[in-house]
């Protein structure tokens, strides 16, 4: 079994989001580390981007603190190597596809294997384009994981066929930020991707409450949060960790059905 595979495996996951950088590197590697110790089964760590088409404000904002703070992705495989001694849960990169051009695909792949990534996410890399990427990914061993959105429509069931890691379903149109309420379909989304896959899927964009969790949860295998959790870092700054942890703890239970 993999190491997503078995963030999945005994209770529904809470996959929690840190942009990387913000406000610096060694914050970032205390607010995993909280996000961990509190129950958070899988992280996703956003590598800055100059133009993250995908974000809404709050990410947008993040990047913007990390590169300026003179974040390079680099450092953050630094970082990630200096976590992987104590952190086991799985950890997939967010990022865009000309971050990966930059760095040069084979180097990228190369080091995620090297520094224990388990997977990357490219919400910018079309799925009919990802084949550029999937050779290299997968003589590295990473998995190249994919998204869903409401628009992928006749789509689904096809992208699902493909998939590896775990499917990264996109609950709104639009860009990340917290919802008041979130409006589709995702049931009937949900059961085309079972209907074609045995591999784990998640929600995300648009959660930020354990209620909004535990709704996700009684139709996927997990919820994703991001802006929630950018928020507090950027209100808490170097001090966030025990929040952070605090909110993830909150987040996990709420999506696993229990109350405080």
């Amino acid at each position: 079994m993999t190491r997503i595979a078995s963030a999945f495996e005994k209770k529904k996951a809470f996959i929690a989001f840190l942009t990387c950088g913000d406000p610096d590197l060694a914050t970032t590697a205390a607010c995993v580390r909280a996000a961990v110790e509190n129950g958070a089964a899988l992280i996703e760590l956003g590598i800055p981007f100059s133009d993250p088409t995908a974000e809404g404000p709050v990410i947008q904002g993040a990047n913007l603190r990390a590169l300026t703070g003179g974040v390079t992705t680099d450092k953050i495989f630094d970082m990630v190597r200096e976590l992987r001694k104590d952190v086991s849960v799985p950890m997939v990169f967010m990022t865009y596809a000309n971050v990966v051009f930059s760095y040069g695909a084979e180097r990228f792949f190369g080091a995620c294997k090297e520094i224990g990534m388990d997977g990357v996410i490219l919400p910018d890399l079309p799925y009919e384009e990802k084949e550029e990427f999937l050779s290299v990914a997968h003589k590295y061993g990473v998995d190249l994981i994919s998204l869903i959105a409401p628009t992928s429509e006749n789509r689904i069931a096809m992208i699902a066929k493909e998939a590896e890691g775990f499917l990264y379903i996109v609950s709104s149109l639009g860009v990340t930020g917290t919802r008041s309420e979130i409006k589709t379909d995702l049931k009937s989304i949900v059961e085309v991707v079972r209907q074609n896959t045995d591999i784990p899927c998640a929600i995300g964009f648009g959660i930020s409450t354990p209620e909004q969790a535990a709704k996700m949860a009684e139709i996927s295998d997990g919820a994703i949060v991001g802006s929630a959790i950018v928020k507090i870092i950027e209100k808490y700054g170097s001090e966030a960790a025990p929040h952070v942890g605090e909110y993830v703890r909150e987040m996990t239970a709420g999506l696993n059905g229990y109350k405080f």
